[in-house]
C-alpha cells in the first residue's frame, strides 16, 4: 500500500517542502501545529510525521549563520560610519532576533524533509567484541 501512495504523489525536494514548510512526501500538508511544533501527521497524504526530530539542529544552524551574517554587517558599519551606541544596540539586536525566528520554521521544516528523505533514524551504539 505505501507504494501506490507514494506513486500518487509528486515528491518535492526537501529545500522546496523546507522553505514552504510543507509535507515532505506530498508537498501540500502542513507541516506544522503552531510556530515550531509539528502536526502529528499530514492534513493531505495522511504521513505520520513520528519519525522527525530534528533536536537542536535548526537552533544551531540558524543561530550560526544569522550570527555571522549580522555581526559581520554590523562591524563593518561600525567601521565605515562609527554610529552612536544606542544606534548599535536598536539595529543589532532586533536584527538578530528578527533573522533567527524568521529563519527557524523553514530550516527545522527543511531538515525534517532531509530526514524523510535520506530514512534517518537516531542512532544507536552497537557493541564491539574486544579480540585478544
Amino acid at each position: 500500500m505505501e507504494r501506490s501512495v507514494l506513486a500518487t504523489f509528486h515528491t518535492p525536494s526537501s529545500l522546496r517542502s523546507g522553505l514552504l514548510c510543507r509535507c515532505p512526501r506530498c508537498g501540500e500538508g502542513k507541516l506544522y501545529a503552531g510556530f515550531l511544533k509539528l502536526a502529528k501527521r499530514c492534513d493531505r497524504c495522511d504521513l505520520d510525521y513520528g519519525f522527525a526530530d530534528p533536536a537542536d539542529g535548526p537552533a544551531f544552524f540558524v543561530m550560526t549563520g544569522v550570527g555571522i551574517l549580522v555581526i559581520a554587517i554590523w562591524a563593518w558599519a561600525v567601521i565605515a560610519h562609527q554610529p552612536p551606541l544606542w544606534v548599535q544596540f536598536a539595529t543589532v539586536f532586533p536584527a538578530l532576533l528578527v533573522g533567527c525566528l524568521g529563519t527557524l520554521r523553514p530550516v527545522k521544516a527543511w531538515l525534517v524533509a532531509e530526514q524523510y528523505i535520506h530514512k534517518a533514524s537516531e542512532g544507536g551504539a552497537s557493541s564491539v567484541s574486544k579480540t585478544q
